[in-house]
């Protein structure tokens, strides 16, 4: 069984910083890339940034310049850096990873979500 748990949410003014931490753990034999998508009301999630494990980072262009993703593999942890956050950056955001389980391949796991709140 594979657990992913994310923290760092919260409610942050227009123009203001938060980061968020999601952890990997469990039945883990390789790992391949980690990211975060996120969903607002009404509307489909979407990739906000994803990293592989060799570290080649993909970003949505929505965030480009504003958000950095990182990684640690030792510790299968991903980390979102989002700065100069705006209102539309308001959602539920969701971590992904790809997960090598060994007698099913490559399996995609998500966290439980996390609220990101941006108003003044």
């Amino acid at each position: 069984q594979v657990q992913l748990v994310e923290s760092g949410g919260g409610l942050v003014q227009p123009g203001g910083s938060l980061r968020l931490s999601c952890v990997a753990s469990g039945s883990i034999f390789s790992l391949n890339s980690m990211g975060w998508y996120r969903q607002a009301p009404g509307k489909q999630r979407e990739l906000v940034a994803d990293i592989t494990t060799d570290g080649t980072a993909n970003y949505a262009d929505s965030v480009k310049g504003r958000f950095t993703i990182s990684g640690d593999n030792a510790k299968n942890t991903v980390y979102l850096q989002m700065n100069s956050l705006k209102p539309e950056d308001t959602a539920v955001y969701y971590c992904n990873a790809e997960i090598l389980v060994i007698g099913s391949g490559w399996v995609p796991y998500w966290g439980q979500g996390i609220q990101v709140s941006v108003s003044s």
